[in-house]
């Protein structure tokens, strides 16, 4: 099932833009202080680092992402999401937007 609104969170105004603009999120926080970011990724191949595990939740659009230590590329589309341990980087391929929400913890 796909993420269409969120209810009852605080919404971070200030964007964070990385890779030149190419990714855009903003921070939410919910009312039991959850923190979760909602973004889109433009068309590029790009290398994140995690902290905290992360879990992608596509919401418009698709990618293809690869964990470090991999070879192989896996789609992730609408609906769909997939999972980054902490302290871990992953790649991450566009062709299209992307939308999603990163769940963090």
């Amino acid at each position: 099932m796909t993420t269409t609104h969120i209810d009852g969170v605080t919404v971070a105004t200030q964007a964070s833009v990385y890779f030149d603009g190419k990714c855009i999120s903003h921070g939410i926080t919910f009312a039991d202080g959850t923190k979760k970011s909602v973004g889109v990724i433009l068309p590029a191949t790009l290398t994140f680092n995690t902290g905290a595990p992360e879990i992608m939740e596509c919401v418009a659009g698709s990618c293809e992402y690869r964990l470090a230590g991999t070879e192989a590329w896996i789609k992730s589309s609408v609906g769909e999401q997939f999972s980054i341990p902490g302290n871990a980087k992953f790649d991450i391929r566009v062709t299209e937007p992307y939308h999603y929400i990163c769940h963090f913890g």
